[in-house]
């Protein structure tokens, strides 16, 4: 292994780390105004569905992501070798970038769940 791939992937860990950390302080320290409109649910949950929406949301874009990558490097692999295979490429680099979709779905479910 590459002592210059250690790097990048821990900064990566660490900014993502951040992230979270900071979306979930955000959460905590809401404005009283924003907490004073009448919620139709529980409105202990709502904060809690917001963050299961964003997860669930940002973790399918982020695998869509790795899988268009690794599919995509493959597919131009083969494409550089049999130029007919270009349907049956689009057609695994579509499935590969139907995660997010999903993710977006379930995100969507969620927060009309929450009210």
């Amino acid at each position: 292994m590459k002592a210059g791939l250690k790097i990048p992937t821990l900064l990566v860990v660490l900014a993502a780390s951040l992230a979270v950390g900071v979306t979930f302080l955000l959460l905590q320290i809401t404005p009283a105004a924003a907490q004073a409109a009448p919620a139709a649910g529980n409105a202990a949950a709502a904060p809690w569905a917001m963050m299961a929406a964003a997860v669930a949301a940002g973790l399918a874009a982020l695998a869509a992501g790795y899988a268009v990558a690794s599919v995509g490097s493959a597919a131009v692999g083969a494409l550089a070798e049999k130029p007919e295979l270009l349907g049956r490429v689009l057609i695994l680099v579509g499935l590969a970038e139907g995660i997010a979709i999903y993710g977006l779905i379930v995100a969507v479910l969620i927060l009309n769940r929450a009210g």
